[in-house]
């Protein structure tokens, strides 16, 4: 008895990251038929039917005995149909239809339409980079994922339209999609200012030093006062992200199917606001057999913005305790533990009680329902909170024709913020890969050359008198290093944290 087999390359998705998966194909007599092993879900049983389908219309020939496809490691649970491709064409090398030598060291992936078209599918710059961190020196992927696959360097990528095209380029008489379209770099403006906020100018100041530390902050006042115009206005004031943070962020979003366009890196910091609503699955990541990101995950690297905070239930709000001390969630499955990363930035705001009304004397709020509103936010997530601000109402200022600064003006500051702390904070060792002051250990803020005791009396008396936890000192030290940043001092001086301690507290 004669059996051929044949071997081609896939990547299966775990949390945002890929896991490489080897197909063999063996063909040989027996009942014609197809079986595929290797825990594949619904999706990759489901391509048997697709991909011989695809190779009958493509003009090629299926093997008429069985066919027998596994899927190795055996016991990672295998999802989507980007198997597709990797399926038909380790068949195809395997009775002989394709010459193998074509796709040796090869990553396949493509969702196989009944005519054979490859059509596109999630998490492709993810999957290209796993197996290029895995030796492969070339992936294939559909034509319209083409510019996600190039973002990746160190590995050849190529476009496929159809199954017919990649018969062509394997027997050498034509070949795959060389170019995608080519990316256009430069800032995304959508579209808002922070010169359009009049008045505010303590919120102003808040919004800029939570923008240069990279700090958590809350925003209270009365309604229409402008605290979701600030919070919107955050993300402008941020520099681009590197080029690292901004792959991990587009993975992120590869993984979920949003990226869209001829240009999908993410260069810019994400900004994601989930209705009050939200679960806390859909906050932190979730489902029922298969992990998926939440919104806390899609805002990596970016803001994530919870507008009527006091809205939210409260067990969704102290889900993000651990989020924002570690910095991902990992969630447990029966397969599986998938990781998701969690570094973002976050902002709140919230009406001071349910009526919302301006003036004190005008609230209808009976006692109770004001002690009831806001019981949502917990005292260890507020403790976790550095900056809390208060919009108060302009009166006659809305109209005032003074110049105000701008975004751009902001901006400038704020980079020049961040660059003075990145390389301050380089020289520690504890703090390697601290991205803003925010990121910075508390022993590495306590353990600083250069702070004066005057600056550090103040901490310890509040200290003392229990108006800042350990944690609380901590974090006004980070927003002490943030104002002396932005005025261009070396180490925080008394002023800078007499500033950090009214940022940290509302009065």
């Amino acid at each position: 008895m004669t059996v051929a087999l044949g071997r081609t390359w896939a990547v299966t998705l775990q949390g945002v990251g890929g896991q490489m998966v080897e197909v063999e194909a063996d063909v040989g007599r027996g009942l014609p038929g197809v079986s595929i092993v290797g825990m594949g879900d619904g999706a990759v049983m489901q391509s048997r039917e697709r991909m011989r389908a695809a190779v009958v219309n493509s003009g090629l020939t299926w093997p008429p005995g069985k066919v027998v496809l596994s899927l190795s490691p055996a016991a990672v649970p295998k999802r989507g149909s980007g198997f597709d491709l990797p399926l038909a064409i380790g068949t195809l090398t395997a009775s002989g239809e394709l010459p193998a030598a074509g796709f040796e060291g090869t990553l396949l992936m493509g969702e196989l339409a009944l005519d054979g078209r490859v059509r596109p599918v999630r998490g492709v710059l993810p999957a290209v980079l796993a197996a290029r961190d895995a030796g492969l020196t070339r992936a294939i992927v559909p034509a319209a994922n083409l510019a996600e696959a190039r973002l990746v360097g160190g590995i050849d990528t190529a476009g496929a339209e159809s199954l017919r095209m990649i018969a062509a380029w394997a027997r050498q008489s034509g070949s795959l999609v060389a170019e995608a379209p080519r990316a256009v770099g430069g800032r995304a403006d959508d579209g808002t200012d922070l010169a359009e906020v009049r008045g505010q100018e303590d919120c102003r100041r808040a919004v800029e030093v939570a923008a240069a530390g990279g700090h958590a902050m809350i925003l209270r006042g009365a309604p229409g006062t402008g605290k979701t115009m600030l919070a919107r206005r955050l993300p402008g004031l941020l520099p681009d992200l590197g080029e690292q943070e901004a792959l991990e962020a587009t993975a992120i979003h590869s993984v979920m199917g949003r990226l869209l366009g001829p240009d999908p890196l993410l260069r810019r910091p994400p900004f994601v606001a989930p209705h009050h609503s939200a679960s806390a699955a859909s906050l932190v990541g979730g489902g029922n057999n298969v992990p998926r990101p939440g919104a806390a995950t899609l805002a990596h690297r970016g803001v994530l913005f919870l507008d009527e905070c006091a809205e939210f239930s409260g067990r969704v709000l102290d889900s993000l305790r651990t989020l924002l001390e570690d910095g991902e969630v990992r969630i447990a499955r029966r397969d599986e533990l998938s990781v998701f990363p969690t570094r973002f930035q976050l902002v709140m705001a919230a009406n001071d009680c349910p009526c919302g009304s301006a003036r004190p004397v005008e609230c209808s709020c009976t006692p109770d329902a004001r002690r009831r509103y806001g019981r949502a936010l917990t005292g260890p997530l507020r403790d976790r909170i550095d900056i809390s601000a208060r919009t108060l109402p302009l009166g006659s200022g809305l109209f005032a024709a003074d110049e105000v600064e701008d975004s751009a003006t902001v901006r400038a500051r704020v980079a020049a913020a961040r660059a003075a702390a990145a390389a301050r904070w380089v020289a520690y060792p504890d703090a390697a890969g601290a991205r803003a002051n925010a990121d910075v250990p508390g022993r590495v803020l306590r353990s600083a050359t250069g702070l004066s005791r005057d600056a550090l009396r103040q901490l310890n008396r509040a200290l003392t008198h229990g108006v800042l936890s350990p944690r609380g000192v901590d974090r006004c030290l980070r927003i002490a290093w943030t104002i002396a940043d932005l005025a261009g001092a070396e180490v925080p001086g008394e002023h800078h944290v007499a500033e950090a301690m009214v940022l940290r507290g509302e009065d």
